[in-house]
């Protein structure tokens, strides 16, 4: 907890310098990576994702093929490391759970009427501790973005705190859903309020809307994550969702990650990716690594 600094007044206007960032962003795009760290770079990646299926005809045995796929990546490419998550609405929390076993994989779960936020309180409250009761070990909430909009920012604060309490020890990923506050400086004063709420993650959408995420909003919430650090001592992670669906942007994030927070974030630990597609996207490049030529996408479970 933060309790001895100080909460700023979040009626204060924040400014963000949209062309310092946009260009800015657009230079990680362009850094020459050698081989080698491409290859651990890719190995870092696929460490860092969340495998995902939030879709209402999900079943029991969905979730149970996508928690193998987790544990058994590419059985032909010896010595990879596992995904870092399995994420599921709340009702399959249990089944992953038992799916996952020992293997170290966290279970997350979305909760607070995800995706839309749209729910009285108690009713997320409700919503998260039945994941939590049911073995998650993370949880992904949604800020109430129409509060938010409308200026409620102490409604959206004191909601989000309220949220990691019903936690208990289960990391709180606020997903912030970027895509609905348009701007910078509203993504930039909503990952203020989620740090000082308590968030452990900052997240940037719930992957149902477009746009998702970006490198320019992904580096607006890094800085935050970095200033939040500096003024608090208190390490914030980060997770872009949505749209990261190819191995080579995904580098470019890692690139940018690097230079803006250092080499202390560049774990699973402290950055995710929500991007279940990028997996096997990030498995061809290391199959081409290995042997030269691309595998066909056959190859690859799509679960």
């Amino acid at each position: 907890m933060i309790a001895t600094k100080t909460i700023p007044d979040f009626s204060i206007p924040v400014h963000v310098d949209q062309v310092g960032i946009e260009e800015r962003a657009s230079r990680f795009t362009k850094r020459s990576i050698k081989n080698e760290t491409k290859i651990n770079g890719l190995l870092l990646a696929l460490n860092m994702i969340d495998l995902t299926t939030l879709e209402g005809k999900d079943t029991a045995g969905k979730v149970k093929q996508l928690c193998y796929k987790a544990q058994h990546l590419h059985d032909s490419y010896p010595g990879l490391p596992t995904v870092a998550a399995i994420c599921v609405y709340p009702s399959m929390v249990k089944t992953a759970k038992l799916a996952l076993g020992d293997s170290g994989i966290k279970v997350a779960s979305v909760a607070t009427a995800f995706p839309s936020g749209q729910a009285p309180r108690d009713v997320k409250i409700r919503d998260t501790k039945f994941a939590v009761q049911n073995g998650a070990d993370e949880v992904d909430m949604v800020i109430s973005r129409g509060k938010f909009l409308e200026g409620e920012y102490n409604f959206v604060f004191d909601e989000i705190a309220t949220i990691k309490e019903a936690c208990g020890d289960a990391r709180l990923k606020v997903i912030l859903e970027t895509g609905e506050l348009v701007t910078y400086d509203k993504v930039r004063k909503a990952s203020d309020i989620a740090m000082y709420a308590g968030a452990d993650f900052i997240k940037t959408s719930t992957g149902k809307i477009s746009p998702a995420a970006t490198m320019p909003v992904t580096l607006v919430m890094l800085e935050a994550i970095r200033d939040f650090y500096y003024k608090t001592g208190k390490k914030i992670a980060m997770k872009p969702a949505g749209g990261i669906s190819k191995a080579k942007l995904a580098l470019h994030y890692l690139v940018m990650l690097n230079e803006v927070l250092g080499e202390d974030w560049m774990t699973n630990e402290w950055f995710r990716f929500g991007a279940s597609s990028l997996a096997n996207d990030i498995l061809m490049q290391l199959m081409k690594q290995k042997t030269g030529v691309y595998q066909s996408a056959n190859y690859f479970s799509i679960d």
